[in-house]
C-alpha cells in the first residue's frame, strides 16, 4: 500500500482514519478539503481541481482523504488501495452534528485556513442522501475498478472493522 484513497460519507471518519494510517505506514496524508476549499468556503474551479489532483497522484506515496465524485476517476486510476467507509446514515449524521458542535467557530486541521466548521442544509442533505445516491455510484466504480486492474479494496462498515484493518497492517 503506497497510494491509498479513503472515501465515504461525511462523518464516517475519513480524516481520522487517514491520519492513523499515515502515521502507521509513514505515508503523507493529504486532506482534499484543504486544497478544494479556499478561504470563506470558496470552491476551486473544476478545471483547476483536476490539475491539482493529477499533480497529487504523480507522487510515489500518498493517502488522499475525500470524496469529490466528479474527479474520483483521477484517483482511482492511480491508487493501489481504496478504503470505502460504508457507515450507516444515522451514525454519520450523528457524527457531523457532533463535529459541528465540537468545532463551531474553530479551525480544523483538515480544512483550509479561513474555513471554520459549519453545518449547512446542503451538507446535511448530502450525508442523508449518501446511501441512496453516492453509495451505489461508488460501489459501481469499485466493481469496475476491480475488473480493470489489480487494486486492494477494503469496505469497512464499523469502527471494529477499522480497528481490525489497522491491526492487520505491519508497522
Amino acid at each position: 500500500m503506497q497510494k491509498i484513497i479513503i472515501i465515504g460519507p461525511g462523518g464516517a471518519g475519513k480524516s481520522t482514519l487517514s491520519k492513523r494510517l499515515g502515521k502507521k505506514l509513514h505515508i503523507p496524508v493529504i486532506h482534499l478539503d484543504t486544497l478544494y476549499w479556499k478561504k470563506g468556503w470558496v470552491e476551486t474551479p473544476l478545471s483547476e481541481w483536476g490539475k491539482i489532483q493529477t499533480e497529487l497522484v504523480s507522487h510515489p506515496q500518498w493517502i488522499l482523504d475525500g470524496n469529490y465524485e466528479e474527479s474520483l476517476d483521477i484517483r482511482l486510476r492511480s491508487c493501489d488501495t481504496v478504503i470505502f467507509l460504508d457507515f450507516p446514515r444515522y451514525l454519520t449524521l450523528y457524527r457531523v452534528i457532533k463535529r459541528y458542535l465540537t468545532y463551531r467557530r474553530k479551525q480544523r486541521e483538515d480544512r483550509c485556513k479561513g474555513c471554520q466548521e459549519k453545518l449547512s442544509y446542503f451538507f446535511l442533505k448530502w450525508v442523508w442522501d449518501y446511501p441512496t445516491k453516492s453509495r451505489p455510484f461508488i460501489l459501481k466504480k469499485l466493481s469496475l475498478l476491480q475488473k480493470q486492474k489489480k487494486v486492494n479494496i477494503h469496505i469497512l462498515s464499523s469502527q471494529t472493522d477499522i480497528n481490525t484493518f489497522l491491526e492487520t497492517l505491519k508497522d
